[in-house]
């Protein structure tokens, strides 16, 4: 079964609340067993376009990717990031070569 992504680009108005989003969004992440790869480390841009933020969590499987997303432990963090930030996401089938 091929793990499940979530890859985020994000852009941050208020990283004091912001902090309140992180802190809620752990217990999401912890039930479905989410493990950062990338959590807003320096980026360098060599085409296109994105946020200053770039986030990928992995998660044992698509369907726990998207049953975090769907879950009302993470749709509670959500409400908290969405008046501080801007974010494109999506949810990735990892590849099994």
């Amino acid at each position: 079964m091929p793990k499940g992504y979530w890859i985020g680009h994000v852009t941050v108005s208020d990283p004091t609340a912001y902090e309140a989003y992180r802190a809620a969004n752990a217990v999401a992440f912890a039930k479905y067993g989410a493990r950062f790869l990338v959590r807003g480390g320096a980026q360098e841009l060599v085409e296109g376009a994105l946020r200053p933020r770039a986030v990928v969590i992995e998660f044992p499987s698509i369907e726990a990717a998207r049953a975090c997303y769907a879950s009302p432990e993470y749709q509670a963090a959500r409400a908290l990031r969405l008046p501080v930030s801007l974010a494109d996401l999506c949810i990735v089938e990892g590849w099994q070569g």
